[in-house]
């Protein structure tokens, strides 16, 4: 079933898609077949140990130069740790949280805490390093009560540190000084514990043994700490690697600034790296203004053979890359695949990015998209082939199966079964027992639709969170994800981000954030903004906006411009930076009725 493509040179499986139904519900499997699958991460470590020891397995810059772990360094120090911790007692029932971020010392105490059974829970840094998310730190400890947190610098962390709530906990610090309280230096632990027998230890590990608590980003409700055992992990590697065999055709390489505390970074991306016997270099760079500085001089030390980032990150690369050629070229000269995530690639970035490929390489790579979530592992749908458009998500995964339940609007509710699929939530079984349905299916709250409904193999196209959807007084339902999406980019330049409203309204408003630099007149009023030439602008964007709409469930009939920015401390910005929905209409609910005031003099009325 394998095939070599024409298009990138890569081998692929093909999307065969089988399909079945039980009254209106579709369900669909793939007919590839699943890679063997490995008990836990630790035979990936044992395989390439032996296999390629001089092989690079992970870096990261050190001043001026790099520090590199072979697969050969790496087996002897994950073991070091697996012992010490071993022999202080820690096991299934004691997590470590890691508070700081992407490191190399990070990934040797996740691997070495995996090698042995102990949980760990990678936090977003942000939680520890502003003060307005302490909240969300404190939520978490409290739920978890960890026995022990990890910082790489007790002196950057060390506000956290110094939270009631770490009181009793070991602090394990790659740099301590400057620390608050008594820290263990992170070379205690790589020095071992020889009294600890560490093949009994190891031997209690298997494929249901949890691996990570990942805290979701609790863009609704309070962030859930996703249980993801060893089972997941490695499944989801050889799922994918079962459509994508070129993977273990060659070590590959990656440069990645994705964090760990998400799916898509510390498990997707590191664990590929892992169970292929490739390099991991760990970008310190960002796609922000003040970061992408470190990406730009990162990719051209050490540019990767797959590129995993978020649309926006692509977007910065391809405005850099039209006048730095050094870094087009270091890009593209050895890539195989391009990957994204998060949200769908505009396609004007996709259409360049192929452009590029072909002046350096003379043919494309790969390009392609996922469906997951952190309950997922994170892939269970995927595109593996060559579709030449974004938005497209591919085909189930082997060993997946997913139920898809259509609606009146030609689109299906999404909900999944696998090997790859989380057992529950971190001391929440009520939660749990809500996320499943009664055959077992994790209920995902996201939709999709075929691209062809004539062609199940031709794949999915995701459709926006069924959760998100509303129904308006007159009983129409509101798709609200896909029509903020044709909002946001309606509205592109004018706005950071938007609230789609009408719960039980009569039509749909907008509770818009003002992209910086776009307000110049300050008078406000009571929270909202009443810049004339703005609401001007916007009035005439979202005039034309409803031209092309028919429908009450399709036009945007008012808006109101918000003064105030989404604030992180009072929760209405999660720690990927999306909007909390819920929060911001519970906490601005005067604003919210002034929406819908046709006599307020901010109201943008359209």
């Amino acid at each position: 079933m394998i095939v070599k493509d024409a298009t990138t040179g890569l081998s692929l499986a093909p999307h065969a898609v089988n399909t079945r139904r039980d009254g209106s519900d579709l369900y669909l499997t793939t007919r590839v077949p699943l890679d063997p699958v490995v008990s836990d991460t630790s035979v990936w470590l044992d395989r390439y140990a032996r296999q390629t020891p001089d092989a690079v397995a992970v870096a990261e810059r050190a001043g001026e130069g790099w520090r590199e772990i072979t697969y050969g360094e790496l087996l002897p120090m994950v073991q070091a740790i697996g012992a010490s911790l071993s022999g202080r007692g820690y096991g299934t029932q004691s997590p470590i949280a890691i508070l700081s971020g992407n490191s190399i010392d990070h990934l040797l105490l996740s691997l070495g805490a995996q090698y042995v059974g102990v949980p760990t829970v990678p936090l977003a840094e942000q939680y520890s390093l502003i003060t307005e998310a302490h909240g969300r730190l404190n939520y978490v400890l409290e739920k978890v009560r960890p026995a022990a947190v990890f910082v790489d610098d007790a002196a950057k962390y060390a506000a956290a540190l110094a939270l009631p709530n770490i009181d009793g906990m070991e602090v394990f610090a790659s740099r301590t000084e400057g620390a608050p309280r008594p820290v263990t230096g992170f070379d205690t632990l790589l020095a071992g514990d020889t009294s600890v027998d560490l093949a009994a230890a190891h031997a209690t590990v298997g494929p249901d043994t949890v691996a990570k608590i990942l805290f979701t980003s609790g863009s609704s409700s309070d962030p859930k700490g996703v249980l993801t055992t060893q089972r997941m992990m490695c499944a989801n590697q050889a799922q994918m690697a079962s459509v994508l065999p070129f993977l273990k055709e060659r070590a590959h390489r990656i440069t990645d600034w994705l964090p760990w505390n998400h799916v898509f970074g510390g498990s997707h991306n590191v664990n590929m790296m892992l169970s292929t016997g490739g390099t991991l270099t760990i970008d310190a760079g960002k796609p922000t203004k003040a970061l992408f500085g470190e990406t730009v001089r990162t990719l051209i030390d050490r540019p990767g053979t797959l590129s995993f980032n978020v649309p926006v990150g692509f977007a910065l690369l391809v405005q850099e890359m039209e006048e730095n050629l050094a870094l087009r070229q270091a890009y593209f000269e050895d890539l195989d695949m391009i990957f994204y995530a998060g949200a769908s690639l505009p396609q004007p970035v996709w259409t360049r990015l192929e452009e590029m490929a072909m002046e350096v390489r003379g043919r494309l790579p790969l390009m392609i998209a996922s469906w997951g979530m952190t309950e997922t592992a994170p892939a269970t749908i995927m595109l593996h082939e060559p579709i030449g458009r974004s938005g497209v998500v591919g085909v189930p995964l082997p060993g997946t199966e997913i139920k898809l339940m259509p609606d009146d609007e030609m689109r299906c509710e999404l909900r999944v079964k696998g090997p790859n699929i989380t057992p529950g939530y971190f001391g929440d079984p009520a939660k749990t027992a809500e996320a499943f349905d009664g055959d077992g299916f994790l209920i995902t709250g996201d939709a999709v639709r075929f691209v062809n409904d004539d062609d199940p193999d031709r794949g999915l196209v995701f459709d926006g969170r069924v959760s998100e959807d509303f129904k308006l007084l007159t009983g129409t339902w509101v798709q609200a994800g896909r029509l903020r999406l044709d909002a946001l980019e309606a509205l592109r330049g004018l706005v950071q981000d938007i609230v789609i409203c009408g719960h039980d309204r009569g039509e749909i408003g907008l509770l818009i954030f003002p992209k910086a630099g776009v307000v110049h007149d300050t008078n406000t009023s009571n929270g909202a903004c009443v810049d004339e030439h703005l609401m001007a602008d916007i009035h005439h964007v979202l005039t034309d906006l409803a031209r092309a709409k028919t429908g009450s469930a399709k036009r945007i009939s008012r808006a109101l411009i918000l003064a105030e920015p989404a604030s992180l401390k009072d929760h209405e910005i999660t720690d990927k930076g999306s909007l909390n929905v819920r929060r911001i209409i519970t906490r601005r609910a005067d604003l919210l009725e002034r929406l819908y005031d046709n006599e307020d003099p901010a109201l943008i009325r359209v």
